[in-house]
């Protein structure tokens, strides 16, 4: 049983983890604190290697890692001045397992669920169709929630990716993502969205739930426990009423007992 839930701070991001853990604290029993970011806190010497060895190189392609001296450097400059990070995919789990052997042995126990909000774009790698997903989640101990990953992960309107191939034929290159984003009407969260942190409480409660009863999403649409892959279906799930399905309404809405 979780009964402590310790969120971490993404200070370069909008995300507001404060508001996050207030959300949390009315939903959960366990007690819910913030810590400033986690890759500060717990960063040693050898953390950039392993950032540089959780690398994705090539979207078809399970094996990562780059870990030549230039990359490390870049992921120590990063690791130090975190705005300077961004246009890197890394393998969650690896990344995940690194953050693990970082904490101390007293709080690496399932009672005590770390969920760093992180700064950086996480996959894992699908062996049904042979190439890495992004991800705004990645559910175990300690539980990352990536930020970008809200906005990159889930895919977005398909007129976006329409204008997108237009704009290429046009000009022979991809256009700036804000000039996408401003010509593209539909409903879907970009980069430094004012409605990031409501829609990350809901992944922050899957990791909970996760490691809380063994449940990795709801399949029902529209439930702040499930895992859209699109875009619309993600504001439906986070940002609409009602938040939960019936049988997760019993467990998390506000003024209901805890089973």
């Amino acid at each position: 049983m979780v009964e402590e839930v310790t969120l971490y701070r993404a200070p370069t991001t909008e995300a507001d983890a404060d508001s996050i853990a207030e959300w949390l604290a009315e939903r959960v029993d366990a007690s819910v604190s913030v810590r400033d970011r986690f890759l500060s806190r717990f960063a040693d010497d050898a953390l950039p290697k392993a950032f540089a060895a959780a690398r994705v190189l090539d979207p078809y392609d399970p094996e990562t890692g780059n870990t030549m001296l230039g990359i490390v450097r870049y992921e120590q400059r990063v690791l130090e001045h975190p705005e300077r990070a961004g246009g890197v995919l890394y393998d969650g789990l690896a990344v995940q397992q690194a953050l693990w052997g970082r904490l101390p042995a007293e709080e690496r126990s399932l009672d005590h669920l770390h969920v760093p909000l992180v700064d950086r774009v996480l996959g894992t790698w699908g062996d049904h169709d042979g190439r890495w997903h992004k991800r705004v989640n990645v559910l175990g101990q300690p539980a990352l929630v990536s930020v970008p990953g809200l906005y990159e992960a889930p895919a977005k309107p398909e007129y976006y990716y329409k204008e997108q191939q237009k704009h290429a034929m046009l000009s022979g290159d991809t256009p700036p993502r804000e000039v996408l984003e401003n010509e593209v009407e539909g409903e879907f969260l970009v980069a430094d969205d004012p409605r990031t942190t409501e829609a990350l409480c809901g992944y922050a409660l899957q990791a909970y739930h996760y490691l809380e009863t063994g449940e990795e999403f709801c399949e029902e649409p529209g439930c702040r426990l499930s895992n859209p892959h699109r875009q619309p279906d993600v504001i439906e799930a986070q940002l609409r009423d009602p938040p939960f399905c019936d049988r997760h309404a019993e467990r998390y809405a506000v003024g209901t007992a805890h089973p």
